[in-house]
């Protein structure tokens, strides 16, 4: 599966990354996942499939079984319980770092990245930047995957209380997020590093259409002029790209909004 990653910078050392939305493969990944116990047990053992790969199943399966549950409390009425729990978790999800939510986008079906960028950029730094996001993420999510299992035993002490054992569900909500940024990291890595020797930095050795599809390579790198004048009309002199643009270059590429604002934020 191709996916299209947007880069750019907001302010000096300080860079946006974001992959486009595609609605349609979300929901050809949700279609493939069962949607009852019986579903999966069925699909379990239906045909023989390697460890890992029911393993995975079974997390996919949990994972819609929460998102339907954190469906169910933003439309709880105002007030209620429910309410209140959907207004803690958002409260604690306004946490979760951006570029985790980054590597988390990179899924296992992923084979290969368009990655759009400004052609004010050089090639090579662009590339170096994502290896460089990746490798950092790697170390950071497999030290916190761990931390947070060893976490998940404790957690149960809270199950005696007459209330939702809220502990538990956040461990085990950041164990499953750090686990999938590290699957994230590890994949961006591997599809950024392939095919190092095939382009060149310098786009005077290479035509622009050779600069666009190195064969052969599961990245290929595309210079956007759209995404340039966007930067270059909403940058301010001592503040970088304003909100607006930030706004504005997430409508175009189908970037998810809120996500790419905590880039921002972080100015």
């Amino acid at each position: 599966m191709k996916a299209r990653l947007v880069v750019f910078p907001i302010k000096g050392r300080k860079w946006c990354f974001g992959r486009s939305v595609d609605p349609a493969a979300a929901q050809a990944q949700a279609a493939r996942t069962p949607s009852t116990l019986r579903d999966l047990w069925d699909t379990i053992t239906s045909k023989p499939k390697p460890l890992n790969a029911n393993a995975e199943l079974l997390v996919d399966f949990a994972s819609n079984k929460m998102n339907t549950a954190w469906v169910g409390l933003e439309k709880a009425p105002e007030g209620t319980v429910k309410n209140k729990l959907y207004g803690l978790g958002l409260r604690l999800l306004a946490r979760v770092k951006p570029s985790e939510i980054f590597l988390k986008s990179i899924s296992k079906e992923v084979s290969k990245v368009h990655v759009a960028y400004p052609p004010s950029l050089n090639a090579r730094l662009v590339r170096r930047r994502l290896r460089h996001i990746a490798l950092r993420g790697n170390i950071i999510h497999k030290k916190y995957f761990y931390g947070s299992v060893s976490l998940l035993p404790f957690t149960f002490a809270f199950s005696v209380l007459p209330l939702p054992n809220i502990p538990f569900f956040w461990i085990s909500f950041r164990t499953y997020s750090h686990w999938q940024a590290l699957q994230g990291s590890e994949r961006l890595l591997r599809l950024v590093s392939d095919c190092s020797g095939a382009q060149k930095s310098d786009a005077s050795n290479k035509s622009k259409d050779e600069l666009r599809k190195p064969l052969g390579c599961p990245w290929v790198l595309e210079p956007s002029e759209e995404l340039e004048k966007l930067i270059c009309d909403g940058e301010e002199a001592n503040d970088g790209v304003n909100k607006k643009a930030v706004s504005d270059i997430c409508k175009t590429f189908h970037l998810n909004k809120n996500d790419i604002l905590k880039f921002w934020d972080l100015m």
